[in-house]
């Protein structure tokens, strides 16, 4: 699954902070016993309260204070600390063999390439216990390129961390320590589908390296996209205090269950503002069995590349207001483009669930078995069709093979706008062609951004809908188009099918 860049909106910047701690002295101006002195009360035993409070509303305060203790209680026991030591290389100086200066200061040649230690610490929860060997949930971004861990307990306690899998798709990790204590207590996974704006939640970890922290707000919304950052999750978004250090710990439910795994922040100064995301924890419930048993999370792959697309596009393709996802392109020899999917189809349903967004459908393949059959329905030239597609597993090395991207181009509508854009002619119709891939078949086809396809295969395409339904590839092997730009018109190359 590959999504274009182009339409991926926005990233989350995140500064580092310093914070510098200032202490103020206190002078008494007034001798102690002095008619000017007043000195604070001792409360009366007799008391319960310091300030007249209605017994019925400080018996209801109290018990909300007795259920945040009671949380606290039970479930910061099973939260740890997360201290890890990565090693990297020295970058290799850009100016060759000439010194290189930092504050006037001229670069040591000698230490390029030369490896060093660079420290950091996370949060984690003790999920599962098999035997002597004790399981911490965390990120990716944690502990997921660390080549030293320290699990640090609730109580001080230190143990040798092993990393037992982690995956940069969904930014989570799973480490593991063995100790014959078999007292240690084991957080409780709740249920993240039953979570909804406006639950209370507990956010606990290590926020700036301030061990077994805990602070409380409410669920702001769920089905966050993490596309903007690379992420496949639909997060949990919380106003509960969440820093730097705070990552890989839990987010709990009023019931002291994990609902989530808090992950990133959006801040425009690396502190916390009230935007805190968390991965769900049932995205993650598989994933923790699979670490355990391969040390690495199996992805189903289809092979198209998804875009999210506006109302202009949706009407040239006939489609108007149907949610789903819009197959821009298709990998030559996926399970996709060998069940029948094409580029242009509009995918709005998978087996039998209907498809409301990119994210979504992401998420929704991304867990499919290797070898499951599924059946998706798409809208092509107007007509609903059902296709099957036999899933395979998603490797790194063929989904980023951008030479079988086919057409490896998004094509657009040329709408008034887009031809004042370009200069085009009023009297052309066609495509205009954007986001061209290199390597791709258009690449080798010679196309570029900003040419206009004005016929496929000789035939005249005046719309998205022609357009896509002149490479059928169920009906043509070989493909040539002509292009439009301000040089005149050409006929490229042919691209075909192998």
């Amino acid at each position: 699954m590959k999504k274009n860049l182009k339409y991926i909106i926005g990233c989350a910047s995140v500064a580092v902070v310093a914070f510098t701690l200032i202490a103020f002295s206190c002078t008494n101006f007034k001798e102690r016993g002095s008619a000017n002195t007043a000195f604070a009360q001792t409360k009366n035993s007799s008391t319960k309260s310091a300030v007249s409070i209605p017994q019925a509303s400080l018996n209801l305060v109290e018990a909300l204070q007795e259920v945040n203790r009671s949380i606290s209680r039970g479930v910061l026991p099973s939260v740890v600390e997360i201290d890890v030591t990565e090693t990297k290389k020295r970058p290799k100086n850009p100016f060759g063999d000439i010194p290189f200066f930092f504050f006037g200061t001229p670069g040591d040649n000698s230490d390029e390439g030369r490896e060093y230690k660079e420290q950091g610490l996370g949060s984690g929860v003790i999920i599962r216990r098999n035997g002597n060997t004790f399981y911490v949930l965390t990120n990716n971004h944690v502990a997921g390129s660390a080549t030293e861990i320290i699990v640090k307990l609730n109580d001080g306690r230190k143990f040798d961390g092993k990393l037992v899998g982690a995956d940069k798709r969904m930014d989570i990790a799973l480490v593991s320590f063995e100790t014959t204590d078999k007292e240690i207590p084991l957080a409780t996974l709740g249920d993240s589908d039953k979570v909804e704006a406006g639950d209370i939640c507990y956010a606990m970890g290590a926020p700036l390296g301030y061990a077994q922290s805990v602070t409380q707000g409410i669920v702001s919304a769920t089905g966050r996209s993490g596309g903007d950052i690379g992420n496949i999750n639909d997060f949990i978004q919380t106003d509960t205090a969440i820093n730097q250090g705070n990552s890989g710990g839990p987010l709990i439910n009023i019931y002291g269950e994990v609902i989530g795994i808090n992950t990133w922040i959006a801040s425009g100064t690396g502190g916390n503002v009230g935007l805190g995301f968390a991965i769900p924890i049932n995205n993650v419930k598989r994933a923790i069995d699979e670490f355990i048993a391969d040390g690495k999370i199996t992805y189903g792959w289809m092979g198209v590349s998804l875009t999210d697309v506006k109302k202009e596009y949706k009407e040239s393709l006939g489609i108007k207001d149907t949610e789903g996802a819009f197959a821009s392109q298709v990998f030559v020899g996926s399970p996709a483009q060998k069940g029948g999917i094409q580029a242009g189809d509009y995918i709005i349903e998978l087996n039998g669930n209907k498809v409301k967004s990119v994210d979504q459908l992401v998420r929704d393949v991304a867990v499919l078995r290797v070898g499951q059959k599924s059946k998706f329905k798409v809208i092509r030239g107007g007509k609903t069709l059902e296709v099957d597609v036999i899933i395979e597993e998603r490797k790194d090395d063929v989904s980023s093979d951008d030479s079988k991207l086919w057409p490896g181009f998004i094509a657009v509508p040329l709408t008034d706008d887009v031809k004042k854009e370009l200069k085009v002619d009023g009297k052309v119709k066609g495509v205009a062609v954007t986001n061209v891939i290199p390597k791709s078949p258009a690449a080798a086809l010679r196309l570029q951004n900003g040419d206009v396809i004005t016929a496929v295969n000789g035939t005249k395409v005046t719309n998205l809908a022609e357009f896509y339904a002149a490479m059928d590839l169920t009906k043509t092997k070989s493909i040539q188009f002509d292009v439009w730009n301000e040089a005149g018109t050409i006929t490229t190359g042919t691209w075909k099918l192998k």
